[in-house]
């Protein structure tokens, strides 16, 4: 994406990006199966705070093909602020409309990641709503790093059916290296970096009313929802950290550069 349609949020990048333009650069993408794959990432204000300890994670959602805001804040300030047309990139919704477009299109998912029983639930919901949704393979990685015997077969696994988009639901920013690192190792895909995407449609936990979405306050459904204790330090200290990043940027007290490592 260029980098002159991205706002910086406390050094990272955010693309001002609407899902029409989307599309249209995905299957472009799609139509060269022999270059690298490219990494659609999903920032929040969790994101944008591990990032400012980590130049690393920083420099791969800097280097994302798409960043979309993954937060209505992002989408309001984008809109408000810098006048541009820009549209929520949630995980769940982007998976969705994508397999709402697969019906047409043709495109082909694989789901990594997940607890097996959830993966299971999922597919099976989604198939059963979607009765044309191709899914070539899906496989839930153990909660370790892989040796790279097992994921050396893993990739091999994933580039014999060649999918058009990989679903990697990890958890962030697990699912961010992960990506990052198999760009290379499994050409010709869509890597989109789906949260707890995984866990909505397998029904572990419940998603946030489509009204409560739209107003900014999906967080506090969930912080007061069934993840409230492992979201608890997610939705206090590090989004304050944030807010107190984006202030200072935001009142000319200190600027943070995004930064891009060289990608190999």
């Amino acid at each position: 994406m260029d980098v002159h349609k991205a706002v910086n949020f406390a050094g990272v990048l955010i693309h001002a990006l609407t899902y029409e333009a989307m599309f249209v650069q995905i299957d472009r993408w799609i139509q060269d199966k022999g270059t690298r794959s490219h990494h659609i990432a999903c920032i929040n204000a969790y994101c944008v705070a591990l990032a400012l300890d980590s130049l690393y994670l920083a420099s791969i959602y800097n280097s994302a093909d798409i960043a979309g805001p993954d937060g209505m804040p992002f989408v309001y300030w984008i809109r408000w602020v810098q006048r541009r047309s820009c549209e929520r990139f949630y995980a769940p919704e982007i998976v969705s409309r994508l397999i709402a477009r697969s019906e047409h299109s043709g495109y082909t998912f694989y789901f990594y990641g997940g607890a097996p029983d959830v993966l299971e639930k999922m597919i099976e919901g989604l198939r059963g709503r979607h009765p044309y949704l191709r899914v070539v393979g899906s496989h839930s990685p153990p909660f370790r790093r892989l040796t790279e015997e097992e994921d050396r077969q893993i990739c091999e696994r994933i580039n014999q059916v060649s999918p058009d988009i990989v679903c990697v639901g990890l958890g962030t920013p697990k699912q961010d290296y992960w990506i990052d690192e198999h760009l290379n190792k499994i050409p010709g895909s869509v890597m989109i970096s789906c949260g707890a995407t995984f866990d909505f449609f397998g029904g572990r936990v419940r998603m946030a009313p489509k009204a409560i979405q739209q107003m900014g306050l999906e967080w506090l459904f969930r912080f007061f929802g069934q993840d409230r204790t492992r979201l608890f330090r997610r939705y206090t200290v590090m989004h304050a950290r944030f807010l107190w990043n984006f202030g200072l940027q935001v009142f000319g007290r200190r600027h943070l550069e995004a930064k891009r490592l060289p990608r190999p």
